[in-house]
């Protein structure tokens, strides 16, 4: 696979209008971050509501976008190319013709989720995986797409059996992207879902595939990333800002997760 049918890039945008033109790739649109008030009108329909970290738009090939945001936004965004579409549905036999993409709207998809920052990891270190890693992404991004969101026989968003409902865990999810850097404890958590401390780690994990605690540092590691790029505060200020007690901790969870050190990452960014 040619790295050019398919591509991510981080995008950050200042309140305002912002006019996308349509493109012959459908797009995947993916909120990164604090929550922030957004309206879309796309394909003859307008959307609004508030983004969360996580949100996922599809934006269909040849399909024009007006966004106006209510705050600072960032996205991840990831171009499909068209050839990559058709070539993964005609070895899934599908008709690439009765498979158009859903125009979607902020729906949950983990596993593009996952996928997505997987090729942004990728393309970040200059494609050391490979071709056949990067082959691999492309399929499974495009199957994804296919029979979960094109309209082929069968598509349908997965429902998630003993989790939380959809409005629910936004809600929980909201919460605990805009309070990063306070002490998060379960019980507060807990309040957000309306269920017992059990019973929300358990509808949590059910939903989301990892438990709170896990999300959490996830989440934490993902911003004091974004934050180390940005070169504006110090790696101890960063620390606080994301909610760990102790550039110490913060090291030690990025290792981890990401197999480097802050100070690793911001001589990366510089």
């Amino acid at each position: 696979m040619d790295s050019c049918n398919l591509s991510a890039r981080l995008q950050t945008d200042p309140p305002g209008v912002i006019d996308a033109p349509s493109s012959p790739d459908p797009h995947i649109v993916i909120h990164v971050g604090p929550s922030v008030e957004i309206e879309c009108k796309r394909g003859g329909h307008t959307h609004r509501g508030v983004a969360i970290h996580g949100d996922i738009d599809i934006v269909p090939a040849h399909t024009t976008s007006k966004w106006t945001i209510r705050g600072k936004d960032s996205a991840l965004i990831v171009r499909v190319s068209h050839t990559l579409l058709a070539e993964t549905a005609q070895e899934s036999g599908i008709d690439p013709a009765k498979a158009p993409l859903l125009n979607r709207f902020q729906v949950r998809d983990p596993q593009i989720e996952q996928l997505a920052w997987a090729l942004k990891a990728e393309m970040d270190s200059g494609y050391e995986s490979g071709r056949l890693y990067l082959d691999s992404l492309g399929t499974a991004v495009a199957s994804r797409l296919l029979h979960r969101h094109s309209s082929a026989p069968g598509t349908k968003i997965n429902e998630s059996k003993g989790g939380l409902s959809g409005a629910k865990l936004r809600e929980v999810l909201s919460f605990v992207e805009d309070n990063l850097a306070s002490e998060l404890s379960l019980t507060e958590v807990a309040a957000v879902s309306g269920l017992s401390v059990s019973h929300c780690q358990r509808a949590f994990r059910q939903s989301v595939g990892i438990s709170i605690h896990r999300y959490i540092i996830r989440r934490r590691v993902d911003r004091a990333e974004s934050l180390l790029a940005q070169a504006k505060l110090s790696i101890a200020e960063i620390a606080l800002e994301v909610g760990f007690s102790h550039q110490s901790h913060l090291a030690i969870h990025m290792r981890r997760l990401r197999g480097f050190i802050p100070s690793n990452r911001r001589r990366i960014a510089c």
